[in-house]
């Protein structure tokens, strides 16, 4: 935990991907977070969230960079991700969990975020034949070559939790996890399947880590980080009444 953090420095958190499974769950846990005085979140579509600390915006990623003119941040989290079936080609795959999520690392970088914060997945591998694990890993070496001081990598195997769209194998998948997770020891931990909110809350508790340099976490450290979901200082109380 970063103890350097008063009440007297809170930050702006600067979040890509706010209307999806972890990122809307993000945006709820940085509400409760006291370092945060603002919230920016860049969504396709308004969100249903209605708070004073959040700013929604409305974002077509080819004009990204426009849209965050003069915008200025410290910790970006980015929460972008589709699947095959759902983006129709490999093409359109590729142009989300590769494209948009560099799209959005440069802009923040451009708007003063010193920390990169990325849910990829298990697995992630530059040189994997499979072309979902292969285009995680491009992106998380294309997010390395960057001149964050700290960038944050979860690679959380299934995510837990209802989504508005129905994703057929994710449904099957999340009923036999429970189960399968019991079976899944020692190495093979880190394919556990995850619940979405307690990879929100981890994404905070990287932030919080401070942790210089380029940071991999898999299921027990990601478990480990949610834990670190509590307020980096204590609010200032007011004065006993008179």
């Amino acid at each position: 935990m970063n103890s350097n953090v008063t009440a007297n420095q809170t930050k702006i958190a600067l979040v890509a991907g706010a209307s999806g499974l972890v990122g809307g769950r993000l945006v709820e846990a940085l509400l409760r977070a006291p370092e945060y005085s603002r919230v920016i979140a860049l969504s396709r579509r308004p969100l249903a969230v209605e708070h004073g600390k959040v700013a929604n915006r409305i974002i077509n990623f080819a004009t990204l960079e426009k849209s965050l003119t003069g915008t200025v941040a410290d910790d970006a989290f980015c929460a972008l991700g589709t699947t095959m079936r759902a983006a129709g080609s490999e093409a359109a795959f590729r142009e989300v969990d590769y494209g948009c999520v560099i799209a959005f690392a440069k802009a923040a970088a451009r708007c003063g975020c010193k920390r990169f914060v990325l849910i990829s997945s298990v697995g992630a591998n530059h040189a994997a034949k499979n072309l979902y694990l292969r285009v995680k890993g491009e992106t998380e070496e294309a997010l390395r070559a960057m001149s964050f001081a700290g960038v944050d990598i979860l690679q959380p195997g299934l995510l837990l939790g209802s989504r508005a769209e129905v994703r057929p194998l994710e449904f099957a998948g999340q009923i036999v996890m429970p189960l399968a997770n019991l079976l899944l020891q020692g190495s093979a931990t880190r394919f556990r399947g995850i619940a979405a909110d307690t990879v929100a809350r981890a994404m905070i508790g990287a932030a919080r880590s401070g942790r210089k340099s380029v940071n991999r976490y898999t299921y027990d450290e990601i478990v480990r980080l949610a834990a670190n979901d509590k307020p980096a200082y204590k609010p200032v109380e007011p004065p006993p009444a008179a």
